[in-house]
């Protein structure tokens, strides 16, 4: 019995090892198998890629473009600038400002023809010739000016009965130049009698201009101060930038002014770009009265051919001109004219070679040469010589010495 104890546990140790061996051998088997399978077999499906951004920014895998890495922030502070140079000034030496300023003249100049009042286009920089105290000076600007103008309306209205001829054409003018004015115009209108009265101030709009010439229908003195309204007048306008203009419509007599003749002379040659155009009233009245009423009316001629010598030397000293109108018909003719010769210009510039900002007055001359530096003559289609008027101011006055 022991025998057979001990041979059955023999056969059970014997079944054990075998089934062992036979595992192994199994899994052997299979591992050579998964290794050499067949081409035919379908391959596995593959794990899909990881999702997962890394440092880069790009992806995990070889999917074609390289991603750059990011850039990462920095906590260091940029480097600071540069320190500007420092510049050290001699030694006692403090800090010092050089300024140097130019003097420089511009002159508007018109030229017209006597016979038409024509303005005359076409003319070059090499046919103006500017002196100043008799001393040629060197053109360093030059051009056509035709622009906007600012102009004040300066009228006389004073008198009784007997002078309401002269208010009639002051109105008739004062209604013709209104008509000449363009949407970008400013114009003022200031009458005077014994005093000044602002009767508008400046616009663009006609409507207004028209509606202020209206309101003038019974003057309230019979004095004429026409020299103290004219120097208002220029004291008002110089405090406006740019070229102004005053249309002076009045007799030319002054009656009551607490300035001189002098004095109003003085004051417009010393303001700077303005420029005066007087239309004398009452001419219709003055040609048919001429000569009558003895010795008084021998004075009272006298004193309107003074107020006509008045009259055109305003306008001379400024570069304008003047009208001595004797009938209601040549005023839009006049003022046609003038419209063209306020609105048509040449403008020269130049550097006077006389420096000196001492406030003196310098005469200025402007003449017209052809290309050999001749008088320019004109002519007509028939080659008649024609004769024309170069329209400037008589001078300016210097800049005043800085104390």
């Amino acid at each position: 019995m022991l025998f057979v104890h001990d041979y059955a546990l023999h056969l059970s140790r014997l079944l054990s090892r075998l089934t062992l061996a036979v595992v192994v051998g199994c899994g052997a088997a299979t591992l050579t198998l998964a290794q050499s399978s067949s081409p035919q077999q379908q391959p596995q499906k593959p794990a899909p890629p990881d999702q997962t951004v890394p440092d880069s920014g790009g992806p995990t895998g070889d999917n074609g473009g390289i991603a750059l890495p990011r850039k990462k922030e920095s906590d260091e502070p940029p480097p600071p600038a540069p320190a500007e140079p420092k510049i050290k000034n001699p030694e006692g030496a403090g800090n010092y400002n050089l300024r140097i300023e130019v003097p420089e003249v511009t002159v508007d100049v018109g030229v017209i023809l006597e016979k038409t009042h024509q303005f005359v286009p076409g003319l070059k920089p090499n046919n103006f010739k500017v002196f100043e105290d008799g001393i040629e000076q060197k053109i360093s600007g030059f051009k056509r000016v035709e622009a906007p103008i600012t102009a004040l309306l300066l009228c006389e209205f004073a008198g009784n009965n007997y002078t309401y001829a002269f208010n009639y054409d002051m109105l008739n003018a004062a209604y013709s130049f209104a008509q000449q004015l363009r949407p970008q115009d400013y114009v003022a209108l200031m009458t005077f009698d014994m005093k000044t009265h602002i009767v508008t101030d400046f616009t663009q709009d006609k409507r207004q201009v028209y509606e202020a010439i209206n309101t003038l229908r019974i003057p309230g003195f019979n004095e004429r101060n026409l020299f103290d309204a004219l120097y208002e007048a220029e004291d008002r306008l110089s405090r406006i930038e740019g070229r102004k203009y005053i249309i002076l419509l009045a007799s030319g007599r002054d009656t009551f002014s607490k300035i001189t003749f002098d004095q109003i002379l003085k004051k417009v040659k010393n303001t700077p770009d303005i420029t005066i155009y007087t239309i004398s009233t009452g001419g219709a009245l003055r040609a048919l009265t001429e000569g009558r009423g003895g010795f008084e009316g021998q004075l009272r001629d006298i004193d309107y051919l003074q107020a006509d010598n008045e009259m055109k030397t305003f306008a001379k000293l400024t570069g304008g001109d003047w009208y001595s109108p004797r009938f209601e018909a040549e005023f839009p003719e006049i003022f046609a004219d003038v419209n063209k010769n306020i609105r048509s210009k040449y403008q020269l510039v130049y550097h006077p070679s006389n420096p000196k900002q001492d406030g003196t007055y310098r005469k200025l001359r402007v003449e017209l040469v052809d290309d050999e530096g001749k008088p320019l003559r004109f002519q007509d289609e028939k080659h008649k010589p024609l004769k024309y008027d170069v329209i400037a101011r008589d001078g300016y006055k210097a800049a005043p010495e800085v104390e």
